[in-house]
């Protein structure tokens, strides 16, 4: 199943080890268009099935990852409210890689540089297998949500409204 151009990332040695099966799925990057929606229908998955994930920052300082479906749209209050602070902002652009060690369009809970709290829209449970990224642009793991939320040590929550561009 794998392709020898696919390097394995560290999200995918992480599954390695957690002895999770999934499968790399590549795809054509273009980098004025990193939306989930566009990385769905590049590897033939429905939208609400490929997960996104954000990088977030509370009112106390802390990040925290979202990960919310690629159809949908974070809502910065339920994440706030299940998080247990008052209120969280999306993490600035700039922050991103330094906090997370990966760039735009490749952000994984997956082997973060840092071990952030994660929250995924409880959504994720409703599939045979989602989508995430592992890492880096233009490549994608498959693989069963539960097998997803154990590896993230994600906690679900409602965490979407939906999406005004869909």
């Amino acid at each position: 199943m794998s392709h020898a151009k696919i390097s394995k990332t560290n999200a995918a040695r992480l599954l390695d080890s957690l002895g999770i099966s999934y499968e790399l799925r590549a795809y054509e990057v273009d980098p004025d268009d990193l939306t989930a929606i566009t990385v769905a229908r590049k590897i033939g998955l429905p939208p609400e099935q490929v997960f996104k994930t954000l990088l977030t920052q509370a009112n106390t300082g802390e990040h925290l990852f979202a990960v919310v479906p690629g159809d949908c749209e974070l809502d910065l209050k339920k994440l706030a409210a299940a998080a247990g602070v008052r209120k969280c902002e999306l993490a600035s652009l700039k922050e991103v890689e330094p906090l997370t060690g990966y760039i735009r369009g490749g952000v994984t809970v997956l082997a973060a540089k840092k071990a952030f709290r994660a929250f995924a829209d409880e959504t994720i449970e409703l599939f045979d297998v989602i989508s995430i990224s592992v890492g880096q642009r233009g490549l994608q793991g498959i693989l069963a949500p539960a097998d997803y939320l154990r590896a993230a040590n994600a906690t679900l929550a409602d965490l979407t409204k939906p999406s005004v561009t869909a």
